[in-house]
């Protein structure tokens, strides 16, 4: 069954830092774009960053210079590497893949969502 499986939420204090790792099974091919979204109570879903197939990255200006995306074709897996948390860092964060199979149709997929907590 394809699906995605994230890791490494928590609990931290400001200026501390934590890393997300979302792994999509094997059954997902064709892999084009993984992104971090993240969602705040009270608060509308919003992209935190994403990598293309090709490396390139794009941050959202509140993460910027504090987060680090990455990926490993290899292993499928996308990686959210987060430093200087702050507490409006607060949220769910959910990991997203856009998979472009061969002759067929792009299909979405997102993980269960992890809870992240910046606090004292």
């Amino acid at each position: 069954q394809a699906q995605l499986v994230e890791s490494g939420g928590g609990l931290v204090q400001p200026g501390g830092s934590l890393r997300l790792s979302c792994a999509a099974s094997r059954s997902i091919v064709n892999i084009n774009i993984m992104s971090w979204y993240r969602q705040a109570p009270g608060k509308e879903r919003e992209l935190a960053a994403t990598i293309s197939s090709g490396g390139s990255t794009n941050y959202a200006d509140s993460v910027k210079g504090r987060f680090t995306i990455s990926r490993d074709n290899a292993k499928n897996t996308v990686y959210l590497q987060m430093n200087s948390m702050k507490p409006e860092d607060t949220a769910v964060y959910y990991c997203y893949v856009l998979a472009i199979p061969i002759g067929s149709i792009p299909r979405a997929y997102w993980g269960q969502g992890t809870q992240v907590t910046v606090s004292s």
